[in-house]
């Protein structure tokens, strides 16, 4: 063959390749920054564990994942966004799992046009919505739901005064804010107020300040395992009220670590904690059973609902996906646009922990529907009857 053909025959073949390549589908590509150390890491394992649980398909086409562990730091949540965004190009993000995290990359992933999924317990990341929170959303239910719940029981089985303490950041101030705000709607009176950080290893102080007030019960908005030394420490110092967590301690850890000392602890939760106990009619259970089978076969242990919270986002990404494909191709701003959109249109789709209905204004979706009153009995989770 002369050297003019060889060029020719050359030039033919990279014009095929690249014609080729051109017309191959782009994978969706979807980001995940966990906090599988530091902290707040027995939130962040099992949603770093989960991944491997999310969809591979959506509307026929592929899935990709791409993971970051932000140690806990806000940021290094940002930086890890910056990534996602800017060199990897993805379609949707999942994560962080600290409020403060997630708070501190909104800017960012509204300014790209790029869907979050904030596995978070503070509704400070959706509400007020506006136009950079739009692009967000929640899978667990918003803090104020979780308050009315707890706050009914409380009613309903005579407690007048509570004492709050909570972690010093957005998680602690948003629940602060709803608790009181609610029990001040139910004749409850909220006579103390404490806070702390997560990394405390001592909170004698706010403990007697607590005591010193003479509550019915303590209400203790922490999550992950910062919600147990709060706890342990009033029962050390001889508090024998009533005991109430927020969704944060639901995992099992706290149970471990807390011990014959969070015994009676009531809180408001998903279902999966106590799922042997949900009726047959409840929608929710078949997708958390077979959640924690896939996992547990996976990992050899039951997930704490952190990790349920990742899964949801893989479902709600699975329905919005196909509808967004009708809009353009994965990555080009036409999808990720449309992409949002289908998630804020998702309609009756059942997760792990409850029922997802968004709207403009409701980027968490859940209704009463995904909550349980929840008591801690001989060591285990069990429902209130």
């Amino acid at each position: 063959m002369s050297a003019h053909r060889l060029v020719l025959s050359l030039l033919a073949s990279v014009l095929l390749a690249t014609a080729v390549q051109a017309q191959a589908p782009l994978n969706v590509k979807v980001g995940v920054v966990t906090s599988a150390s530091g902290p707040i890491a027995l939130v962040g394992i099992p949603q770093k564990n989960t991944v491997a649980l999310l969809p591979t398909k959506a509307g026929g086409q592929a899935i990709d994942y791409i993971l970051y562990d932000d140690a806990s730091d806000p940021t290094a949540s940002v930086t890890a966004f910056k990534k996602l965004i800017t060199e990897d190009k993805v379609d949707a993000i999942i994560g962080p799992p600290g409020s403060p995290n997630a708070l501190g990359v909104i800017p960012f992933v509204a300014e790209a046009g790029v869907p979050m999924l904030a596995p978070v317990g503070t509704a400070a990341v959706i509400l007020p919505m506006d136009d950079k929170k739009k692009w967000v959303f929640k899978t667990t239910q918003n803090d104020g739901l979780v308050a009315a719940a707890l706050l009914d029981q409380m009613a309903e089985t005579g407690v007048k005064t509570v004492g709050v303490i909570g972690t010093a950041d957005p998680y602690g101030d948003n629940w602060l804010k709803v608790f009181s705000e609610g029990a001040a709607k139910k004749g409850i009176q909220v006579v103390a107020s404490e806070r702390f950080q997560r990394q405390d290893t001592a909170l004698t102080a706010q403990g007697l300040k607590l005591i010193a007030a003479k509550p019915d019960a303590v209400l203790i908005a922490a999550p992950g395992s910062s919600s147990v030394l709060p706890q342990t420490t009033l029962y050390d110092l001889g508090y024998r009220g009533k005991y109430y967590q927020t969704h944060g301690a639901a995992l099992p850890d706290y149970l471990k670590l807390g011990g014959k000392k969070v015994e009676g602890t009531i809180l408001a939760a998903g279902g999966m904690l106590v799922i042997d106990e949900l009726p047959g009619t409840d929608v929710s259970k078949p997708i958390a059973a077979d959640y924690i089978a896939r996992y547990k076969k996976l990992y050899g242990t039951v997930p704490a609902t952190f990790g349920a919270n990742v899964f949801d986002a893989g479902l709600l990404l699975e329905r919005a996906i196909p509808e967004a494909l009708k809009a353009g191709k994965p990555g080009t701003a036409e999808f990720r646009a449309a992409l949002r959109t289908a998630l804020e249109e998702t309609r009756e789709l059942p997760g792990t922990q409850g029922v997802y209905t968004m709207s403009p204004a409701d980027h968490s979706g859940f209704d009463q529907r995904g909550l349980h009153i929840i008591t801690v009995k001989d060591g285990k989770w069990a429902l209130v009857k």
